[in-house]
């Protein structure tokens, strides 16, 4: 399934002043930058445009600003800072976003000249996708490029509002997304293993539905797992638990079985009497959870299962860890399924969030195909859902 938007390569950007939303929101404590996944994978499309004539004004949010004006904590200098040191290039960078200073700085762009603002969020008004926002935003350049995946599911005034006004087309890093994630729906190679963790079956029931009707195995990990048992009329103690979603991940399971697909569930659990740091674990079989106990990881048998059915996909699609892997006793699991994918000849498709978290801590990042940047965005394109985003861009 190709990519159906205009992209940089499809229009002339020399001598144009290009405004590009990139997702920059990365972890910053004390002005250091924590992982650089997302802005070393922004320089490809900031090198084209670069090499192609451009003066580039990048804009992105930086967590979570209660929006009322700048908070040193999540400002963005130190990012301009170390993109500069990732690109090799010169970067700007202007503590304004949408008052007079900013306007001044970008006026002073030329081409080749890469320039950043302020964090988009230091303005309440951003997130509503208010118009006179988009508007400003455009007002800074000739052509709108979007290469903020982990963003492009929200409608907001960065990311969908100066296409209104600026012809608007999208980044490589954008694109590769796009393609990767579609594709694996559309033509993946087989067999094709889905596995699916996390805390809540709620927030992934998109994810789950869209994946039973295109996977041949589903493997079922962490917090989640537990609703299922309840759907098979296991007890699962003090562990995690959503009552009212029993009779859907029942129907889930009835589903998966009328089309064939391989449900994989925990067989053991690691369970513990207390959720801490100081937590002790121990293995017990799913079906016989103590009604004090609650599940923190999947157990050793399980760790096997799941192995084995990774090691034979020609394909695999991974969100979520197996259980509470922040904690080094109940990472195990989550290691040994990260371990496998990273071991098996298949394509793998991580996608997104926690699964990236786990994969850096475990050093395993370069054995994985592709590793997705954004969390919510890639769920949402998994479900089949279109991204405000990319719908907002020019077809090709």
């Amino acid at each position: 399934m190709a990519f159906t938007k205009k992209t940089v390569r499809d229009i002339d950007v020399n001598g144009k002043r290009v405004l590009m939303r990139v997702d920059f929101n990365v972890p910053v404590k004390d002005g250091v930058v924590g992982d650089i996944t997302r802005i070393q994978k922004a320089i490809p499309t900031i090198k084209y445009l670069k090499e192609h004539g451009a003066g580039i004004v990048l804009m992105s949010h930086l967590g979570r600003p209660s929006g009322t004006g700048y908070e040193e904590a999540l400002s963005l200098a130190p990012v301009a800072k170390k993109l500069e040191e990732l690109s090799g290039y010169k970067v700007s960078f202007v503590a304004d976003t949408y008052g007079e200073e900013a306007k001044a700085a970008v006026e002073a762009v030329k081409p080749g000249d890469i320039l950043l603002l302020e964090n988009v969020r230091f303005l309440k008004a951003e997130k509503k996708n208010d118009p006179e926002v988009a508007k400003k935003l455009a007002s800074y350049g000739d052509i709108f490029v979007l290469d903020a995946f982990g963003t492009a599911h929200r409608a907001q005034g960065s990311v969908v509002g100066p296409a209104a006004y600026i012809p608007a087309v999208a980044g490589f890093l954008l694109e590769k997304e796009v393609d990767t994630l579609t594709s694996i729906f559309s033509e993946p190679k087989r067999p094709f293993v889905a596995i699916v963790g996390g805390s809540k079956v709620s927030s992934k029931i998109g994810v789950l539905d869209h994946l039973i009707d295109s996977c041949d195995t589903l493997i079922i990990g962490g917090g989640m797992a537990y609703t299922f048992f309840l759907a098979q009329g296991y007890q699962v103690g003090t562990s995690l638990q959503e009552p009212d979603w029993v009779e859907r991940a029942g129907e889930m399971l009835k589903k998966a079985q009328e089309k064939g697909v391989k449900i994989l569930l925990p067989v053991d659990n690691i369970v513990t009497d207390h959720f801490g740091e100081d937590a002790v674990g121990e293995a017990v079989a799913s079906n016989a959870i103590p009604s004090d106990r609650m599940g923190m990881d999947i157990g050793p048998k399980t760790e096997k299962l799941y192995a084995d059915a990774v090691s034979g996909a020609a394909t695999v699609f991974w969100n979520g860890p197996m259980g509470v892997f922040e904690m080094d006793q109940f990472a195990h699991g989550t290691e040994v399924v990260a371990k496998a994918i990273a071991d098996s000849s298949c394509t793998s498709i991580i996608g997104g969030g926690d699964s990236v978290a786990a994969i850096n801590k475990f050093g395993l990042a370069d054995k994985m195909s592709w590793i997705s940047t954004g969390g919510g965005a890639s769920m949402e394109l998994v479900e089949g859902k279109a991204l405000p985003g990319v719908e907002a861009l020019l077809d090709a």
